[in-house]
């Protein structure tokens, strides 16, 4: 058909390679397995940069100070990890993103941490581009913005997760307007506020925790072959077809995404939420574009990722699995740790510190 073909058109377009910011550069390792593997480059060469930053909202909502670890653009691409950890102690996470063998970067992440009115929120993203970068860069940029700046983020959150996801998909496509692409992105979201748990999932990205070793998936792959998203689909006025794999239009192979202009009658950006509380079973969480669920199943990935003590180990870990698992898409993940027992007060202090420190260093 000729949306087919056009489509096909625009994916065949240069995509931009990303720029990723890191967190403490424990990669070496990876490094070299990766690199013996690939044959290619050594991994010395790739250039890279971590940066903390404070950002103090003077909004409604008062004591708004987000640390952000932003994936930025990145001539060289290849690969970037990283973490973090609150200032009280009880949460911490580690990042590892991998262009893995795609020509380009596609996917983006965001993480965020503020107190809103007093209450601590954490903001875990995972943002999965096709058709290009466009789409996921600006998930990464504005997602988390917008839904802290809902007016019922506190007191309704499933209520602002879902309006901001669609609000934000149609700021995507205006910004896009004028232009001759059709980018798209998934999303996979966990927002802690408190110790209450809100899990969001639009595409075919995919969030996991591990309760008492226990793998629990919190979120559904949005496929156009799962029976009630091909109803939705049909009731719309489109078709799934066969093309390869199941397809919304015999193009796109996830039901939901923001984006996707030319299919955006069918292809929703409407989340589907879960939420719970966080007790003193559950242990970590893992979200990863679908570079890492394609060859690493849910029980997998809560395995590997609690044979490690730090987060970002973890996510190393997960990253360089998938790859030699042989994962032929990016590969992005974050692994989020939950730390029950109360932490030392001068330890938190010492570890925020040593963050910016450590990204005033960086050249």
């Amino acid at each position: 058909m000729v949306y087919s073909c056009c489509l096909r058109s625009v994916i065949l377009q240069a995509c931009r390679i990303g720029r990723f910011t890191k967190g403490r550069a424990q990669f070496s390792n990876l490094g070299r397995s990766l690199n013996a593997i690939l044959g290619q480059r050594s991994w010395s060469s790739c250039r890279f940069k971590k940066t903390v930053e404070m950002m103090v909202d003077t909004g409604a909502t008062a004591n708004r100070g987000p640390v952000d670890i932003l994936l930025e653009k990145d001539d060289d691409g290849g690969y970037a990890s990283g973490g973090w950890k609150s200032e009280d102690g009880k949460l911490s996470c580690g990042y590892s993103s991998f262009r893995g063998k795609r020509a380009s970067m596609e996917d983006f992440f965001d993480v965020k941490s503020s107190k809103i009115d007093g209450q601590t929120v954490c903001l875990f993203g995972i943002f999965d581009g096709h058709g290009g970068s466009r789409a996921a860069e600006f998930l990464k940029e504005h997602l988390f913005e917008n839904l802290m700046k809902h007016p019922q983020f506190l007191t309704n959150t499933k209520l602002a997760i879902s309006e901001t996801y669609q609000q934000t998909d149609t700021d995507f496509l205006a910004s896009e307007k004028d232009t001759y692409r059709d980018d798209g992105s998934t999303a996979s979201t966990a927002v802690l506020v408190g110790n209450h748990l809100y899990v969001a999932n639009v595409g075919d990205s995919r969030t996991v925790i591990s309760k008492a070793g226990t793998a629990i998936p919190l979120s559904e792959d949005h496929k156009p072959n799962r029976s009630d998203e091909r109803k939705r689909i049909e009731n719309a006025g489109g078709v799934v077809m066969w093309a390869g794999t199941w397809r919304v239009g015999g193009v796109l192979a996830m039901s939901r995404a923001f984006g996707n202009r030319m299919l955006k009658q069918f292809v929703v950006a409407e989340p589907e939420i879960q939420d719970l509380e966080i007790d003193e079973e559950f242990e970590l969480l893992v979200l990863a574009s679908d570079g890492l669920w394609d060859v690493v199943p849910n029980e997998d990935a809560v395995a590997l990722a609690r044979t490690e003590e730090e987060p970002e180990a973890a996510s190393r870990k997960l990253t360089e699995t998938a790859f030699t698992r042989g994962s032929a898409d990016n590969i992005t993940c974050i692994v989020v740790k939950f730390h029950h027992d109360k932490a030392d007060p001068a330890d938190s202090q010492n570890n925020s510190r040593d963050l910016v420190e450590d990204s005033s260093a960086v050249p």
